[in-house]
């Protein structure tokens, strides 16, 4: 006998869940690592500038590293978990990381780091995202790059099935396509993780040079991005015309005032 739909469903759903969960635990165990380590601080130095500008009372972070919005102004800081086995805190919201908990345009900030690279749905990952991001609030969004070194060694088959190479690298451009489809657009295109071929990227001089010219060769980029906003046009109602003939609005004919009948006969004697 076939199982009801509400069951499937439910077994789905169950499935993407644990898919999630070992994902988690695999990335963690990349960014606990030296190389991991090394790629998040220089994400962090990248994020800072953008932090200092933003206040509000939220701001989430969706991915598998340790929470960088933690230095921002920002009040709460809230982190991401697919289980809550694997919440590290009680500011981990626990759920489907293209369902979220949040009214639309609720938060200030949204980091997506490295997340769209590796879930089955990229591109509902990203509209929920962008759905709880307020007005004036900013979405960061965190990638590797295909022209770095990191990305000269994915074509090794058995890199293809590990973290971080696993999973589809996608560049900034194309980013920028999925932003304009739900109505975001790009303020700034930031690169990170500049090193040496097989070396980790902690060279202080070669990523201080990098992000100076902000060269596209670094391992990471990171996007940061806004609602598009639309300007209203504004419609002034039109006068009535006057009739043909009558005076016009603010051009009436002066009427002279009559003289005295007696000034003018005075005049003519």
């Amino acid at each position: 006998m076939a199982k009801p739909w509400g069951d499937r469903r439910a077994v789905s759903n169950s499935n993407i869940t644990i898919s999630l969960a070992q994902l988690v635990r695999e990335g963690r165990h990349y960014w606990a690592s030296s190389a991991g380590q090394a790629h998040l601080q220089a994400q962090r130095a990248c994020l800072g500038p953008v932090c200092e500008r933003l206040f509000g009372a939220h701001s989430l972070q969706l991915g598998m590293a340790p929470r960088l919005t933690d230095m921002c102004p920002i009040r709460h800081a809230l982190g991401w978990s697919p289980t809550r086995e694997l919440a590290e805190d009680e500011s981990c919201v626990v759920c489907a990381p293209d369902q979220l908990p949040f009214a639309d345009e609720c938060l200030t900030l949204v980091v997506v780091h490295h997340l769209l690279e590796v879930v089955p749905e990229p591109h509902r990952l990203l509209q929920e995202a962008t759905r709880v991001v307020a007005d004036d609030g900013r979405l960061v969004l965190f990638g590797w790059s295909p022209l770095g070194l990191e990305g000269m060694n994915r074509p090794w088959p058995r890199r293809r099935s590990e973290l971080p190479w696993r999973g589809h690298w996608r560049t900034p451009g194309r980013l920028k396509d999925w932003l304009a489809f739900v109505d975001f657009e790009i303020e700034r295109i930031d690169y990170c993780g500049f090193r040496v071929p097989g070396g980790v990227p902690r060279n202080a001089s070669l990523e201080t040079f990098g992000r100076r010219h902000n060269l596209p060769l670094g391992d990471t980029y990171m996007i940061r991005a806004r609602r598009r906003m639309h300007w209203a046009q504004v419609s002034r109602p039109r006068l009535p015309s006057p009739a043909v003939g009558g005076p016009l609005l603010g051009h009436a004919p002066r009427v002279a005032a009559h003289e005295p009948e007696c000034e003018r006969m005075t005049e003519v004697d």
